[in-house]
């Protein structure tokens, strides 16, 4: 725990930042006041080398407080823990607003505000540590970075039918309630790459099985293949077009590379935080944890069950006037799983 949950001592230098895209505002105080005027500096080595120099110029115990706004903080918050082991301490948004309605600045946001709203919640001894968070922050990262994938995916299933519709008039799509072409399933592999080698010619069964990435059975081979000869014939740029679908096909099978990869990297990452007890829950693989977890952890952030439901939108609101209470309906669900407080680590308090 440390000196978190506990007021600082009036020696202690506290260094408030409040991060911008260009420009950071610095604060350096103790318990008597400002040590040094405040100051906005640059992001990056010359504002790391500025800052240094002025801590160096006072000796003692150093806390240094930083808002974590978005992504804005994380150069500054990696180069400072790797200088001050232990000393930085977070902040979310929300945090440093409630400082600045206890100072009676709550409806004015500006960076010297938020700098003094900082060093009031140091001076307490809020925060968290950056080394606790830092499994978190790399977890979150791969989160991000699944789904901006799982999204071009689905740029790229839709594309891939179009082209292919176009290449095999009424393939892809089912007639009446026929069967439809999941386009990432090993069928739909082997349909793509034989219309790419056939120019959307009809292809043999035998044809489809060679080409599919796995186990395809003769039936559903012969299947696809009367469905083509069913369909109309290619258009008249046939060879260009199958060209292009075949780089097409190239890139989406890289893109499901990518996914396999940062998937594993996921569950490894799922492993060294407490969001890894989600998956003992039923139906709660290892990314559908991993995105819950990413955006929930660390739990300390929340007074009470309460606030984290209300976070995530897995419960209702409540809305409080006078001697009534109204329950509004939660704005989104989790995939239906109802998470337990007391299934997550650190979580002693009672819903």
């Amino acid at each position: 725990m440390g000196m978190l949950g506990v007021a600082l001592d009036p020696a202690t230098v506290v260094v408030a930042v409040d991060p911008g895209k260009v420009m950071n505002r610095v604060w350096v105080s103790n318990g008597a006041g400002l040590l040094e005027e405040p100051i906005s500096l640059p992001v990056a080595r010359s504002g790391i080398a500025a800052l240094e120099k002025l801590l160096a110029a006072h000796a003692g115990e150093q806390v240094i407080a930083i808002e974590a706004t978005g992504s804005l903080h994380r150069a500054w918050v990696a180069e400072l823990e790797r200088r001050h082991p232990g000393a930085v301490r977070l902040f979310a948004p929300s945090e440093t607003r409630a400082a600045r309605t206890q100072l009676g600045s709550g409806r004015f946001k500006t960076d010297d505000r938020d700098c003094a709203a900082l060093t009031y919640l140091a001076r307490q001894g809020a925060g968290r540590r950056h080394s606790e968070e830092a499994a978190v922050e790399e977890l979150r990262a791969a989160v991000r970075h699944r789904r901006g994938l799982v999204a071009d995916r689905k740029k790229a299933q839709q594309w891939l039918h179009d082209q292919l519709n176009a290449l095999c008039p009424g393939l892809s799509a089912p007639a009446g309630h026929g069967r439809s072409l999941p386009i990432e399933t090993t069928t739909g592999q082997a349909v793509l790459a034989c219309a790419v080698a056939f120019a959307g010619r009809a292809p043999a069964p035998r044809s489809l099985i060679a080409r599919s990435p796995g186990r395809l059975t003769k039936t559903t081979a012969e299947y696809w293949t009367t469905r083509r000869r069913d369909c109309l014939g290619p258009p008249p740029d046939a060879v260009a077009r199958a060209e292009r679908l075949g780089r097409d096909l190239h890139r989406y099978r890289s893109l499901q590379a990518d996914l396999a990869a940062i998937e594993d990297e996921i569950a490894v990452l799922l492993a060294r935080t407490d969001g890894q007890v989600l998956t003992s829950l039923p139906g709660v693989a290892a990314q559908r944890a991993a995105a819950f977890a990413a955006h929930s952890l660390p739990i300390a952030r929340f007074c009470d069950a309460e606030h984290l439901y209300s976070a995530t939108g897995l419960a209702p609101a409540r809305a409080v006037a006078r001697d009534r209470v109204r329950h509004h309906h939660a704005g989104r669900t989790w995939r239906g799983v109802h998470l337990g407080w007391r299934s997550i680590p650190g979580t002693a308090v009672d819903p």
